[in-house]
């Protein structure tokens, strides 16, 4: 049995703010973090949403949990060259918003949970963890723990560097193949899979399994199930997903445009028409052609070669001079000496 529920940036937006399902969250929590969590307070993080429109490629809240150590979520849905780089701002706000003036600089560790729509250049693997835990000697094995005594006189060290998440559901894959490729099973009907693998398939999907036994994913079934919203909720979740999907289409759209302009004129299965050794320079906006540090492209030779292939593709005068730096009338002279 399965059941449907809302997808988890409808329910961060809309419904697990709320107290009362404070559990479904400090259930993914705890089987991310494998230790019991209890999410406290939630409110927008520094860089929350500020319109419709921000939120579209990426959405972010604040969880206060035990001992007041925050959790700062952030979902993703497009690539982002900096977006590493603004979730080490996240966090570094995280730390800096703790400390009151005058006080000692005694905050609580940060944890950095990120889901992201996208590969981010991953092969296999669907959560990675990154942090720091020591200081490691240079010219001798030793290491100090990142983690400092406040009070030496109480004997208890503090863990004090960000722990950071990167979840990818999109990469997540609970089937299992034999040698001819046919499904024969899935993780969790081989046991194979852990208790947090429940929650990437809930995030990839927006399903839960009757079966499924990780901490507050029942109750996310119970609490998000689509089929319980009454028409209004269900008429507003409906016309929210499609405003998503419309703008994320729109994302889409463009970068796809962005990398068919961008790609170099010419390819033959990937190859660049005209590389020379391999080089090339960047024209407007990023576009790649194929050329060595401005020099035209290699002998005569290859340039006539260049002018067919793409006059082969179909590609205008204009542009395949824009990219051999031939002029118009050069053009139509090789076309016309080799029969086009």
């Amino acid at each position: 049995m399965e059941r449907t529920i809302i997808s988890f940036d409808y329910a961060i937006k809309n419904i697990l703010r709320n107290k009362a399902n404070f559990d479904v969250l400090s259930g993914f929590l705890t089987e991310l973090l494998e230790k019991p969590v209890n999410v406290l307070e939630i409110f927008e993080s520094e860089g929350g949403a500020k319109s419709k429109d921000d939120k579209v490629n990426r959405l972010d809240l604040k969880a206060i949990i035990d001992d007041g150590e925050p959790a700062v979520f952030e979902i993703q849905y497009f690539d982002q060259v900096d977006y590493l780089r603004q979730r080490l701002l996240d966090t570094s706000k995280a730390l800096v918003e703790q400390i009151l003036s005058g006080d000692l600089f005694d905050f609580k560790k940060v944890y950095s949970v990120n889901i992201g729509y996208y590969s981010i250049d991953a092969v296999n693997e669907y959560v990675f963890i990154a942090n720091r835990s020591e200081f490691k000697g240079v010219h001798f094995d030793e290491a100090i723990p990142f983690s400092q005594y406040l009070d030496p006189r109480t004997g208890v060290s503090k863990e004090i560097y960000p722990e950071y998440f990167l979840i990818l559901p999109r990469k997540f894959n609970e089937k299992i193949k034999d040698k001819y490729g046919y499904v024969v099973s899935d993780i969790f009907t081989e046991g194979t899979a852990d208790k947090f693998d429940e929650w990437v398939y809930v995030l990839k999907n927006s399903v839960v399994k009757s079966k499924f036994t990780a901490k507050g994913i029942q109750e996310a079934s119970e609490k998000l199930d689509v089929l319980k919203m009454t028409p209004q909720q269900r008429a507003v979740y409906e016309r929210d997903r499609i405003i998503d999907m419309s703008q994320k289409s729109q994302i889409y759209t463009a970068e796809l445009k962005g990398r068919i302009q961008g790609e170099a004129i010419g390819l033959e299965k990937g190859e660049v028409i005209g590389l020379e050794k391999g080089e090339v320079i960047g024209l407007e906006k990023g576009e790649v052609i194929g050329l060595e540090k401005g020099k035209a492209i290699g002998s005569q030779n290859e340039k006539e070669e260049a002018v067919i292939r793409g006059h082969n593709k179909g590609y205008s005068i204009d542009t395949i001079a824009e990219f051999t730096n031939l002029t118009p009338a050069q053009i139509i002279e090789i076309l016309k000496k080799n029969g086009n």
